[in-house]
C-alpha cells in the first residue's frame, strides 16, 4: 500500500476531487464525479472485499483495538495524521474529522471512519488558492451577499456541491474591499484565509472550542460584523444562529438541502410543534437569501458545472415564510427573474440546451422530470 501522500499527489494530478479509502478496496480517486481506481494503489492483500457474512452481526471493536499493532492498511495509512483528539472521538465516536496538508499538494479535508469491514476514509481536496466568485460559474447576482450587513445568508446542496468553495469566493470578495471582522466556526478549517482589508479569526471545533453552539454563544462577545457558520447541525446551533443574525449580525451557514423551500422547511422542522410559529418568525425577520447548487458533469468531459437556485429576500417572501406556506417560493422564483432569482430546473435547463451538460444529466438532478424527457438519449 503506498503512502497516503502519494495517493493524495496523483489524485492532485489527475483534477479528482475526493480520495476513498475503504479496507478490502483498492484506493479510487472520485475525477470529475466519477470514482475510478488510481494506479499507483494496489489492492491491500489479505483482506476480501466481500466477505461471507457472520451466522450472527459481528461485535463492534472496542476502544482499545482500533488501532492495534496489527492493524488493516487504511488505518496504516491515517494513524500517521491523527492528532491525539482526533484518535480520541475516533476511539469514542468511531468518526473524526480533521484538516491535513501536504506542502507540495495541497489541503484536504478528511473524515475517517469505522464501517463494517474495518477502517475507512474519505480525503476532499480544499484548494490552496480562494477561488474568485467570477471564477465558479454561479450567478453574478450572488455578489449582492457581499453587500449586506445583517441577516442570514444560506448555502445549499447535497455533500461535495462545492458549497465551501462558494463561501469562501464570498468572504474573500468581502476580504478584499471591506474593513470587517470575519469569525468562522469549522469542523474542520477548510479554506485559510489572510487578512486583506479584513481581520480573520478562524476556529476549529474541537480545537479551539468545543462545539458550533459553544462558539457561537461567545462570537457576540467577540464583536464580529460576520460570522461563518460551517454548519447548521442541530437545534441549539440553528437557534443561535437566527438570534445572532436578528441582534444585528450577518451569518452565513450551510444545509444539505437541495431547494429555498426545502431549506426553510428544514429549519423549521427540526423544532417542536410549540416552537414552530416562533422560528418562522425569526427565519422570517432574518433570512437574506439562498443559494442552493449542485455540480454536474460537463458534457465535454471537462470538469464539473454547479446548476443553480437563487432566492432573495422580499416583503411577500417573509409573509409567505410567517404562514408556513413554503410551496408559494416556486412561483415567486419565477416572479423575480428580473432580480437574479431562479429554480434549480431552470438552471439546468439553461445547461443541457446551451450544450454543457447532457440532457441525461440534467433529468438526474432535475426535479420535474418530465421537463427534461425530450433531451434524455430514450427520446433523443
Amino acid at each position: 500500500m503506498p503512502d497516503i501522500d502519494d495517493l493524495l499527489r496523483e489524485l492532485v494530478k489527475r483534477g479528482g476531487s475526493d480520495l476513498h479509502l475503504l479496507d478490502g478496496q483498492a484506493p479510487k480517486g472520485r475525477i470529475h464525479g466519477v470514482l475510478e481506481p488510481l494506479s499507483s494503489a494496489p489492492a491491500p492483500q489479505g483482506t476480501t472485499a466481500y466477505p461471507e457474512p457472520d451466522p450472527a452481526p459481528p461485535s463492534p471493536p472496542s476502544p482499545a483495538t482500533h488501532f492495534p499493532s496489527d492493524a488493516p492498511p487504511v488505518a496504516d495509512l491515517v494513524a500517521p495524521i491523527l492528532a491525539p483528539r482526533h484518535r480520541a472521538r475516533f476511539e469514542s465516536d468511531g468518526e473524526a474529522d480533521l484538516a491535513y496538508d501536504v506542502a507540495d499538494v495541497g489541503r484536504f479535508r478528511v473524515n475517517v471512519f469505522r464501517h463494517h469491514f474495518g477502517v475507512g476514509a474519505v480525503f476532499r481536496v480544499i484548494p490552496r488558492q480562494i477561488p474568485e466568485l467570477a471564477d465558479l460559474s454561479i450567478p453574478a447576482e450572488v455578489e449582492r451577499f457581499t453587500t449586506m450587513r445583517s441577516g442570514l445568508v444560506l448555502v445549499t446542496g447535497p455533500t461535495g456541491s462545492g458549497k465551501s468553495s462558494t463561501l469562501a469566493a464570498i468572504l474573500h470578495a468581502i476580504n478584499q474591499r471591506e474593513r470587517r471582522h470575519i469569525v468562522t466556526i469549522e469542523d474542520p478549517i477548510e479554506f485559510m484565509h489572510d487578512d486583506l482589508e479584513s481581520t480573520f479569526t478562524q476556529r476549529e471545533v474541537g480545537r479551539d472550542t468545543d462545539s458550533f453552539a459553544a462558539a457561537l454563544r461567545s462570537a457576540a462577545r467577540q464583536a464580529p460584523d460576520l460570522v461563518l457558520l460551517g454548519e447548521m447541525r442541530d437545534r441549539e446551533t440553528i437557534h443561535l444562529a437566527l438570534t445572532l443574525a436578528e441582534m444585528g449580525m450577518l451569518v452565513f451557514s450551510t444545509l444539505h438541502t437541495n431547494s429555498a423551500g426545502r431549506t426553510i422547511d428544514r429549519i423549521v422542522e427540526v423544532f417542536p410543534d410549540e416552537q414552530q410559529g416562533q422560528v418562522r418568525a425569526m427565519v422570517a425577520g432574518s433570512l437574506q437569501g439562498a443559494l442552493s447548487q449542485v455540480l454536474c458533469r460537463r458534457i465535454d468531459g471537462d470538469g464539473r458545472i454547479p446548476a443553480t437556485e437563487l432566492l432573495f429576500t422580499s416583503t411577500a417572501l417573509r409573509a409567505v415564510i410567517r404562514e408556513g406556506a413554503s410551496y408559494k417560493i416556486e412561483s415567486m422564483l419565477q416572479a423575480g427573474r428580473a432580480d437574479g432569482m431562479h429554480r434549480m430546473d431552470d438552471s439546468l435547463f439553461r445547461l443541457v440546451s446551451d450544450g454543457v451538460i447532457a440532457g441525461e444529466e440534467a433529468y438526474r438532478k432535475a426535479t420535474d422530470k418530465s421537463r427534461f424527457q425530450r433531451f434524455t438519449s430514450a427520446d433523443a
